[in-house]
């Protein structure tokens, strides 16, 4: 009864303002992940949905597709902004007609897609921060890469609106606590310090997506969603199956960051992940072929082993 009243409370106080929903949704509390169907109607997929992101990836689940191809990510860099939006770290590549594209192309792709944004998720210990898992192991931090379907629609926002299950492409980068970092990431983090606050920007020149991605071609894809309101169920799925690496002072530097603006602070900004989704039935393909493991006996995900490389024995950490 409580937490209906407080819910009450909230949609008159939301209702009262002349805030926009992306205000008002949290990663915890009566405005976090289980009640983002019910802050807006628009939003109702989160809570309705049948391809939600992100998910647990059970091993056993891996079916070998011999048609998926290497995925090809443009090799020009690219210059934006980055800024803390109070709900995540997101890097947005300039759109303006003369500047350097990036196409995401290949892979479990049919059409074209253009890179747009890198969305941050980490958490506040190690233990927890990636919104994708493996076998139920979560890593410190996920970055996603994000490009829209650019044979298709004009921009991004076309792209979700019209709720096309191929409008999106979400290049999903585990990042594993490490003695030394991506060389690309660390010109994203240089600038945490610039972005302590909700609202606050930086900017960043020359930056290399592709080589944001691990040293490996083998990768996981599955149909899914997008996991921030209003989870629209538009966006392939490319789980890397190797981690970058990250540093504990990097990792320090993003824990340091607010939810709230500088008069203002609130909580920091870390444990910004969605919780796993149900699978639902969803095919989870894979370029790896198991075939190639000699032995009898199966993979398992026992003793902390997280990414099967098809060139080994084991399944491993990705080192």
């Amino acid at each position: 009864m409580k937490l209906v009243l407080s819910l009450w409370q909230l949609f008159l106080f939301i209702e009262g303002t002349t805030s926009n929903w992306e205000d008002w949704w949290t990663y915890d509390g009566i405005s976090g992940p289980n009640f983002w169907g019910l802050l807006n109607p628009e939003w109702s997929l989160c809570n309705k949905g049948r391809r939600q992101s992100p998910i647990d990836i059970d091993p056993v689940a891996l079916l070998f597709d011999p048609y998926l191809r290497l995925l090809q990510v443009d090799k020009c860099r690219v210059s934006g902004t980055i800024k803390n939006t109070g709900h995540s770290i997101i890097f947005k590549a300039d759109t303006v007609p003369s500047v350097t594209k990036i196409n995401i192309t290949g892979g479990p792709l049919s059409y074209k897609y253009r890179f747009h944004e890198i969305h941050i998720h980490y958490g506040r210990v190690d233990s927890r921060g990636s919104e994708h898992s493996i076998g139920g192991y979560a890593f410190p931090a996920e970055l996603q890469i994000i490009g829209y379907n650019s044979d298709l629609y004009p921009n991004i926002t076309e792209a979700v609106r019209l709720h096309n299950n191929q409008g999106l492409v979400g290049v999903s980068v585990m990042l594993q606590s490490g003695d030394l970092s991506n060389a690309e990431l660390r010109i994203l983090t240089n600038q945490l310090e610039k972005i302590r606050f909700r609202g606050q920007k930086a900017r960043i020149g020359h930056l290399s997506v592709r080589e944001l991605l691990p040293d490996t071609d083998f990768y996981i894809s599955y149909e899914g969603s997008t996991t921030l309101p209003g989870c629209y169920e538009t966006i392939t799925w490319i789980i890397m199956n190797k981690p970058i690496y990250i540093t504990k002072q990097q990792l320090f530097a993003l824990r340091k960051l607010k939810q709230g603006d500088e008069r203002k602070p609130k909580a920091p900004l870390a444990d910004n992940y969605r919780p796993a989704q149900p699978l639902n039935h969803r095919v989870l393909r894979t370029n790896i072929d198991f075939r190639r493991k000699q032995g009898k006996s199966c993979p398992t995900m026992y003793n902390k082993n997280h990414f099967y490389e098809a060139n080994s024995q084991s399944w491993n950490t990705g080192s």
